[in-house]
């Protein structure tokens, strides 16, 4: 008896050693394979820096590749633009959306909605792009844009960024609807115990409990909005330079690649600036992250004390 007891603990015990082990390679291997990307596109992107500094490269504006000049500010401030200007607002949206549908609604509204968000979220950023085409540019060139500029195409900043927020909203409102049904029901009711509104409530502890997920939420959607190529590529313009209002055209670094890496091939400083493009790219959103981790980290650490 004695035995078959040692051996079921020695087996649950090397079961977690296992779990362990394998946890830790598979996270390893994550950070390896990270790594290994970031320095494939660095030696992609050898030829182009090679010929121009990085400051260069990122500084500069003229973009002519056919005479040798590679600037790709325009390229950064563009996609920057388009997707601060998606997140502002989805945020909101996405934030009242998922409070209504945590706080007001009824289990059996909730059955009917979630699956709507994932359905949303499913949904090809192609079919997004056509609706843009469709339905907002349209809107910008011939109701919108007339009152604040002589003339606007309707391929805007202003349309990337909606069709780009609308896009995200679906992710938002999941992370946001997981952080809220996470808070304990125990602190709405003694919130309530204690004369708290409903809103008082919402404000001071379900938000203020999730405030540094929702942090961390947001970081992710705009890793993902920074990255969408083909429904921004499609209402954006594709006009190289750096938009000076919300009804210009941009050419968004994602935009870039996927219009010009097919045909470039056969000129290789060409492909290395479009490699370099890739490596910006995977260079911002890591710094998006970290600088992230770093701002969540001292909320916590606020929070705590």
């Amino acid at each position: 008896m004695n035995n078959k007891k040692t051996y079921g603990i020695e087996q649950r015990l090397w079961k977690d050693r296992l779990a362990g082990y394998t946890m830790k390679t598979l996270t390893w291997f994550l950070m390896f394979l990270l790594t290994l990307m970031g320095i494939g596109l660095f030696l992609k992107s050898e030829n182009i820096l090679s010929e121009h500094s990085f400051f260069k490269l990122i500084t500069d504006v003229a973009w002519n590749p056919m005479s040798g000049q590679f600037g790709f500010r325009s390229f950064i401030v563009s996609s920057i633009y388009v997707t601060l200007l998606a997140v502002l607002f989805s945020f909101p949206v996405s934030l009242l959306t998922a409070l209504f549908l945590t706080e007001k609604t009824q289990p059996w509204a909730q059955r009917v909605f979630f699956p709507i968000l994932d359905i949303l979220s499913g949904i090809p950023s192609v079919v997004y792009g056509l609706w843009g085409i469709l339905i907002v540019v349209p809107w910008i060139a011939d109701k919108l844009g007339p009152h604040f500029v002589d003339y606007t195409s309707g391929y805007t900043w202003l349309a990337s960024s909606i069709v780009l927020g609308i896009m995200v909203i679906p992710l938002m409102v999941s992370l946001f609807i997981e952080l809220f049904s996470a808070i304990p029901q125990d602190l709405r009711d003694a919130s309530a115990a204690l004369g708290a509104t409903e809103w008082q409530t919402t404000r001071m502890v379900v938000l203020r409990k999730s405030f540094p997920g929702i942090g961390a939420a947001v970081v992710l959607s705009v890793s993902k909005a920074f990255g969408e190529t083909m429904a921004v590529l499609m209402v954006c313009g594709n006009i190289v330079g750096i938009p000076g209002s919300v009804f210009d055209s941009i050419y968004p670094l994602p935009a870039l690649i996927a219009n010009n890496y097919g045909e470039m091939l056969s000129l290789p400083m060409y492909e290395s600036a479009l490699m370099f493009a890739a490596l910006l790219m995977f260079i911002i959103i890591i710094i998006f992250n970290v600088l992230a981790r770093m701002i969540l980290w001292r909320i916590e650490k606020k929070i705590h004390l």
